[in-house]
């Protein structure tokens, strides 16, 4: 990998922290953990401090950097991260298996960030989806932009809450062939989960983070190219800070 490689990345050179526009929470390997398929998830800032020699390394795991190949890495495992389905995980190096490039073994994917649009992109060389030998070739992926997201955590719903909007939305929305039946809006069956909604389909609602839970999930979301700048959403915006080795000068 060369300089022009990872001045191209957007990434520093060196080690540096993730850290959630959204949510305000670090990019973290769970449970510091360094098996292969380990899940990347949110946390909060567990130190401070962007010195090195002031920083606990029981928070590596908040740390990352890009490799000489060009992947991006954790610091504490020492792996790279991969895509699989919609995560990112940890992932160790593997053998060559046929027929290649397969969802076991794989080019790694390359992440990149934009300090313009705060974004990260992720860049497959083959189909993510990796179909099974013999599946009709297709270049759909090709049109697409990965992205990395947040997924923001509301808090549980409450009795009141769901009443209160079928109330509203009765008021709002006359038609019969339109409304909720109560049994749909308070059994909550009509609902789905934060990470299974359709990117493009996430209203302004989607950007309500109020959940006490201290963990929140990344999903890497497909938005066709085309128009990939008609959502602008903090859900996707991303501050890379990297480490210092010496504390910043203060003027005096």
């Amino acid at each position: 990998m060369t300089q022009t490689d990872i001045e191209t990345s957007g990434f520093p050179a060196g080690y540096f922290v993730l850290r959630s526009v959204a949510s305000n929470r670090l990019l973290d390997v769970t449970m510091d953990d360094i098996e292969d398929g380990t899940e990347i998830a949110l946390w909060p800032e567990k130190e401070k401090s962007l010195v090195e020699s002031f920083r606990d390394p029981e928070t590596n795991n908040q740390v990352f950097f890009i490799d000489t190949s060009g992947a991006l890495c954790s610091r504490s495992a020492g792996h790279a991260i991969d895509v699989e389905c919609d995560r990112i995980v940890l992932r160790h190096r593997r053998p060559v298996s046929l027929p290649f490039p397969n969802a076991y073994a794989h080019p790694l994917p390359k992440f990149s960030y934009s300090s313009k649009t705060a974004e990260i992109s992720i860049t497959f060389t083959c189909d993510p989806s990796y179909p099974p030998p013999g599946a009709q070739a297709s270049n759909t992926w090709q049109g697409k932009t990965y992205l990395l997201t947040s997924i923001p955590m509301r808090k549980p719903r409450t009795i009141i809450d769901n009443a209160s909007e079928f109330i509203t939305s009765s008021i709002l929305t006359p038609s019969p062939s339109l409304q909720a039946r109560p049994d749909e809006v308070f059994n909550g069956d009509i609902d789905l989960a934060e990470d299974e909604v359709v990117e493009e389909e996430r209203g302004e609602e989607a950007e309500v983070d109020d959940s006490s839970e201290p963990g929140r999930k990344v999903r890497v979301v497909a938005v066709p190219t085309a128009e990939k700048n008609m959502l602008d959403l903090n859900r996707r915006r991303w501050v890379v800070t990297p480490l210092r080795t010496k504390q910043a000068k203060t003027a005096s």
